[in-house]
Order: C-alpha cells, then sequence, then structure tokens
C-alpha cells in the first residue's frame, strides 16, 4: 500500500478538489489550530488558488471556526459541525482540563461557572467580538478574581458548553462570540449520527488510517470509536497491511493517473502528521525529533512525495520573501525546481497579486 500517495490526495495536498475554506475544513473534519497563523496556510494549501485573505474572510463570517474541541486544544471546525462535535467531545475534554487543574490552584466550581457564563452572555450579547483581555476586564469589573490561566479555564469551559466560539478578529488578536448569535442553529443529531458523521469525516480525508489513529485524533473511548467504525458499514474497506488493519472511505481516491513528483511545505501542526497516532509510515522514528518534540511542539515540514524529509521557516519579517530550509533526508533530497516552486506557492498564498 502507497501510504503517503494515498494520503497527500485525500488530505488535499494533490489535485485539490475544493474552491472555498469552509469546503476544506468540513472535508478534513476538524484540523489542528494550535499555531492561529500557520493554520491559515494549513487550509490555504488545500484550496484551489487559496490566499490568506480568503481564509480570513471565511473566519471573520464565522464560516470556519476556531475553538477547542476534541482532544483538549484549538481546532478549526466548520460551523454547522460545532454543536454535535462539542456534544460528543466535550465530556472528554471537560474531564481532562479537570484532571490538570487538580493539585494547580485552578478548581474552579460549577457554581463559578454558571456565574462565569451568565456574565459572558451579558457582555457578549448584541453580535459583540471581545479579546480575552476584554472579557478578563470585565470579569475583573463583576468581582471574578481571575488571573491568565483560570481565565483560560472559563473561556474553555464556556466553548466546551456551546456558549461562545471564536468571534471576527480584531487586528492579529482572537476574539470570543455567543455561539447562537454567531452560528444559525441546525437540526440536533443524536449520537451514534454524530459517531458516524465524526468517522466518516475522518476517514475519508486522512485514508488510510487504523483505529489507533482514529483514536488519537478524536479522543473518543475505544468502545465510541469502534461504534463509529461499525455504523460506517460498507463504506469503510478494511485492508491488512504491515500486521496492522487499515481503513479506507468509499469517498477517497486511491491512485491517479501520473505519479509526477511533489513537494509540499506544510506549516507546524500539520493534520498530514498531527491526524495520525503513528507517524512512521511517512517519517522514520530516527527522525521523529526534527519534526516534532516530546512535549508536543510540531515544526513546520518538507513533505517530499508524500514523505518528511525536511524543515522550513517563513520569512523573518513581515512582508520579507526568504523562506530558509534544510534537509534531514539526504537520501530523498529535493529538486531545485520543486523547492522553489513550494516556496513561491506559500509567498504567493501570503501576498497574493
Amino acid at each position: 500500500m502507497k501510504i503517503p500517495a494515498i494520503r497527500l490526495l485525500n488530505q488535499q495536498l494533490l489535485k485539490p478538489l475544493f474552491s472555498t475554506p469552509k469546503e476544506v475544513v468540513s472535508w478534513m473534519g476538524a484540523m489542528q489550530a494550535q499555531d492561529a497563523g500557520m493554520v491559515k496556510w494549513a487550509v490555504g494549501i488545500r484550496t484551489k488558488a487559496g490566499t490568506l485573505p480568503m481564509v480570513e474572510q471565511a473566519l471573520q463570517r464565522g464560516e470556519i471556526l476556531r475553538t477547542h474541541v476534541m482532544r483538549p486544544t484549538w481546532h478549526l471546525v466548520a460551523a454547522e459541525d460545532i454543536r454535535w462535535m462539542l456534544k460528543l467531545s466535550a465530556p472528554h475534554v471537560k474531564a481532562a482540563n479537570d484532571s490538570y487543574a487538580k493539585g494547580r490552584d485552578l478548581e474552579i466550581t460549577e457554581e463559578l461557572y454558571k456565574r462565569s457564563h451568565n456574565l459572558l452572555e451579558k457582555i457578549l450579547c448584541g453580535g459583540k467580538s471581545l479579546t480575552k483581555q476584554e472579557i478578563t476586564d470585565q470579569f475583573l469589573q463583576a468581582g471574578i478574581q481571575v488571573d491568565v490561566h483560570r481565565m483560560n479555564r472559563f473561556v474553555a469551559r464556556a466553548e466546551l458548553e456551546g456558549i461562545v466560539c471564536s468571534g471576527e478578529a480584531k487586528g492579529s488578536k482572537h476574539t470570543y462570540a455567543l455561539l447562537e448569535e454567531r452560528v444559525p442553529p441546525v437540526p440536533e443529531l443524536t449520537k451514534d449520527e454524530a459517531l458516524a458523521r465524526l468517522g466518516r469525516n475522518y476517514f475519508r480525508s486522512h485514508t488510510p488510517a487504523t483505529l489507533q489513529d482514529f483514536i488519537w485524533w478524536s479522543g473518543l473511548s475505544t468502545t465510541e470509536a469502534r461504534q463509529a467504525i461499525y455504523l460506517l458499514g460498507a463504506s469503510l474497506t478494511a485492508e491488512t497491511w504491515n500486521g496492522q488493519t487499515w481503513y479506507l472511505h468509499e469517498d477517497s481516491r486511491t491512485s491517479m493517473k501520473t505519479a509526477a513528483s511533489s513537494l509540499h511545505l506544510l506549516p507546524s501542526y500539520d493534520e498530514y502528521l498531527l491526524g495520525y497516532k503513528d507517524r512512521t509510515d511517512v517519517l522514520p522514528k530516527e527522525h521523529y525529533p526534527k519534526a516534532f518534540t516530546n512535549n508536543g511542539l510540531f515544526f513546520p515540514i518538507i513533505l517530499s512525495n508524500g514523505e518528511v524529509t525536511g524543515n522550513w521557516s517563513k520569512p523573518a519579517k513581515k512582508g520579507g520573501k526568504h523562506l530558509t530550509h534544510s534537509f534531514f533526508r539526504s537520501e530523498t533530497l529535493a529538486e531545485d525546481a520543486l523547492l522553489n516552486r513550494g516556496k513561491e506557492a506559500y509567498l504567493q498564498f501570503i501576498s497574493p497579486l
């Protein structure tokens, strides 16, 4: 099985199928968004003729949202998916956050959470978008004592409860808005419907992938993940390769007429690596430290024909044109023409004509 080639297709890195950021995020299910700037490139590189203004406009309009969902970290999700995804994953994320808070003087009572939710609804109503600092000031004025860490806990819980989501950015600053004002209502899904949809979104965009990959990406329990696979039924094909069971979704692409060489400059925290528990199919284990650290810091990477071969850095100064790069797998050094094309794609994204 040619795993890198198939993943390049279904992660929309080769011959992308979609023209808008919303279509891309919907297809991917969710996209890791810990780096707010780099995730825009993660969307743009998967979009036909994607540009930075195009992605930023989709965020400003609330077509895609940046919030905490699934694992306790940032993700981009399509607006119409946020409610059912929160309902599915919030119990897991809240449990993880509460476990982390114990013994760190970060525990908050349910009564205080309720008070904070009421305050957020009051200060954000009317379509307002406020930064975390502006919300902090309002909390202090209302007599709720907060520091940076406790404020993070309050807004994260409000996200998980479906009270707030990302609002319209103020310059480069993230804001929060009321979910009910930001996102039109959609029909509710049962848990089984939500599990099936999450499984479909993952496997169609991350094919081929294993059960353990899906568990890692989704934050679901093993029982829930197995149920999702069961509910997908014949839409998933199981193949045994290298002693593991791999799932391929019926909506995914598995071959191309031509297999021309390719090179991509992927952002930090990209789904191509972060969307799987086992990354050895595209990156030998001895090179893991060049792509990410043990404490979860992921670096920008170079893909050569779907294999992680090096690192790159964006221009040091705003408006700069010089991208640096280095390779750590000499056996897969890229052609200069491909490398220059990859760099030009990023520069065109951030500064479209």
